[in-house]
């Protein structure tokens, strides 16, 4: 009896041992996985930052020359009256 108990822990041990390196490089590969997600969207979230910043700097440049089109057109306005009087 007690080496059919003593083979029963030793089987139980061995199967416990087995299952914790499954559990482990299915763990390992969940992970890997999971970091391989998160670079991807990260990547696609700098994708949309690079847009964005470029939308932003596409506008700003408009509205600068939108304000330099006013101004110029200002001054011209005011030498006009400056050399009417």
């Amino acid at each position: 009896m007690k080496k059919i108990f003593l083979s029963l822990s030793a089987i139980a041990l061995v199967a416990s041992v087995y299952s914790c390196r499954e559990t482990t490089q299915e763990n390992a590969e969940e992970t890997a996985e999971s970091i391989e997600m998160e670079a991807e969207n990260a990547a696609e979230e700098a994708g949309r930052a690079i847009d964005n910043a470029a939308d932003a700097t596409e506008e700003a440049a408009e509205d600068t020359g939108d304000a330099i089109e006013d101004a110029a057109e200002e001054a011209g306005d005011e030498i006009e009256e400056a050399t009417d009087k």
